[in-house]
């Protein structure tokens, strides 16, 4: 009889972690990393350096089967060229594809989308005026450039200017100097206005910057990070809002590459952008707001484009809801259409003009988004029981009494 053949188990393999382990956001990562290993069951060991940079030397020497690293340290980049395991990059998202590395794949959090959440959610606020507190300009830092642009971009889209202060990078040494110069761009600034820090480490100092200086939060200043680092809501008095990023699921998503690329699937460069998971509204953007969110959203869509032809089925869209159901919060909450409210803006922009300019009716028609001299006239009418032209006549000195706007 033939001995019975000895049992092996699965192969294990050795995975190397480089991430920053005492970092919210690389602790999110590493934890999604694990639970894909836990409910998958692959049989990896997982090695974790608190910080890997000290044996980055040696890697190339480093006797395992897979690497996932960050990438925003360019340094992590250049040491792992070349390596004979399969790499996944993890990092920010980027305008600039030469800014990705080459022949690796990448799992990026979506800074363009971040960005835009916080934004929305500052609108929903009541916000009309925005500012930017990023960190100073650093190849460490290129992901908060990225998120720089992506507030200059969402301004310029909506025909907005906004400020962006980086102040000075965080150490003892540049304690009280970082302070007073947040200070005084804080005094700079109109209010009430919304910040959208690049992470919350960065809207902890503006909320301290604001007890210092007396400014009220969220009244005068309303604030908004990023990271949703929970630890830090510990350290204020007034909880921060903020956006947490889809960190668990890059690295859920970076864990299933190296899987891939383990049991020899070919995955080339392959980028894969994650969203953010949610936004969590707290006391620091909780301000005392006339209207629901849907309303205004609404509202800072028709500021912007009121003048440009919009339809009501336009702002319904951009809001996400039915033609309906905005009719119905405008009717509860301002009395009026969203046709009516789009037509006050157009009509506001032709009293401008008219008073300010020489410009002819037709233009003036065409720039505040009338389709005809002729519907301009017929509205002045419903509206004022006046032509334009008559109406800007009566606005001169010694003209006559037509009525006001």
């Amino acid at each position: 009889m033939e001995a019975p053949s000895r049992q092996t188990g699965p192969t294990v393999l050795r995975v190397a972690l480089l991430f920053h382990a005492s970092k919210v956001y690389d602790r999110e990562i590493i934890t999604g990393i694990g639970d894909y290993v836990n409910q998958t069951r692959v049989a990896w060991d997982l090695f974790l350096e608190e910080d890997f940079r000290f044996r980055l030397d040696g890697i190339h020497d480093w006797e395992g089967d897979g690497i996932i690293a960050d990438y925003d340290d360019p340094t992590v980049a250049r040491a792992l060229a070349g390596v004979r395991v399969p790499v996944i990059a993890v990092g920010g998202s980027y305008e600039d594809p030469a800014c990705y590395p080459a022949d690796v794949p990448y799992v990026a959090t979506d800074n363009r989308e971040l960005v835009e959440r916080a934004m929305t959610h500052l609108v929903e606020s009541g916000l009309t005026r925005f500012a930017c507190y990023s960190l100073p300009e650093s190849p460490l830092n290129r992901w908060a450039q990225e998120r720089e642009k992506a507030f200059t971009a969402w301004l310029a889209r909506d025909g907005l200017t906004g400020d962006i202060h980086r102040g000075l990078a965080t150490s003892a040494p540049t304690w009280g100097s970082a302070t007073r110069k947040l200070l005084s761009w804080l005094h700079s600034l109109p209010k009430p206005i919304g910040i959208v820090a690049v992470t919350d480490a960065r809207a902890r100092q503006v909320l301290q910057a604001c007890i210092v200086g007396g400014f009220a939060v969220p009244d005068e200043v309303a604030i908004i990070g990023i990271d949703n680092d929970t630890l830090g809501q510990h350290l204020t008095r007034i909880q921060l809002s903020s956006v947490s990023q889809g960190t668990h699921d890059m690295g859920y998503r970076a864990a299933h590459l190296l899987h891939q690329a383990l049991g020899g699937s070919p995955v080339g460069d392959i980028r894969v952008v994650v969203p953010p998971a949610s936004v969590h509204a707290r006391a620091s953007t909780a301000r005392d707001v006339e209207h629901s969110a849907p309303v205004m959203r609404a509202l800072h869509y028709i500021r912007q484009y009121a003048c440009q032809g919009i339809k009501t089925d336009q702002v319904a869209q951009t809001v996400g809801l039915s033609r309906s159901s905005l009719e119905m919060y405008f009717r509860r909450e301002l009395k009026r259409s969203v046709h009516d409210e789009i037509l006050q803006h157009k009509l506001q922009r032709c009293f401008q003009l008219l008073g300010k300019t020489q410009m002819g009716i037709a233009d003036i028609a065409l720039a505040s988004g009338f389709r005809s001299v002729q519907y301009l006239n017929t509205v002045f009418r419903r509206e004022l029981g006046a032509t334009p032209a008559s109406w800007r006549e009566s606005r001169r000195p010694g003209g006559g009494s037509a009525a006001s706007p």
